[in-house]
């Protein structure tokens, strides 16, 4: 069984994200979306689980889709969940140059395990997660930047 681990914050998902998502799970058999607690990030719109049950519910209806978190190196959670493959998403050229040194710093530590990079659809790669709470943080609406269901949640969190 073909299993590839997509990591991120998604504070909160954002349409690209799920774009990547659907994608993965045409090609493999198992997708794990995992919610890192990126400590870079200081401090969040949604906290650890609020992320990860907002991922639970937009991905209710990929069966071959599960979504975890973990606090701590990406590698190490691939290594205990036996996945060989990370995919990693890109909306635009200056994600790739990030992305590919984290790709190579992965591989440095752990050879065995290998990144594919997946650009997202077009039409959603202007979409991100901090612009999203931008937008939401002046009263914009971020109607077609993530999943109608979770758009609640984003205004109760601005009092919308």
């Amino acid at each position: 069984m073909s299993s590839v681990v997509y990591p991120g914050s998604f504070d909160p998902v954002t349409l690209g994200h799920m774009d990547v998502i659907e994608r993965a799970s045409k090609i493999f058999d198992n997708v794990i979306v995992c919610v890192l607690n990126n400590s870079a990030k200081k401090s969040p719109l949604f906290s650890l689980n609020e992320r990860v049950n907002m991922l639970r519910d937009v991905l209710a209806d990929f069966p071959n889709v599960t979504v975890a978190s973990y606090d701590g190196l990406l590698v190490d959670f691939a290594k205990e969940n036996d996945i060989k493959v990370i995919i990693r998403g890109l909306r635009e050229v200056t994600d790739f140059d990030s992305e590919l040194q984290m790709a190579q710093g992965n591989h440095k530590v752990s050879p065995e395990i290998d990144t594919l990079f997946m650009a997202t659809d077009p039409k959603f790669s202007f979409i991100s997660s901090s612009m999203v709470r931008e937008f939401a943080s002046y009263g914009k609406s971020v109607e077609g930047f993530v999943p109608d269901s979770i758009l609640s949640m984003i205004e109760d969190k601005y009092k919308i």
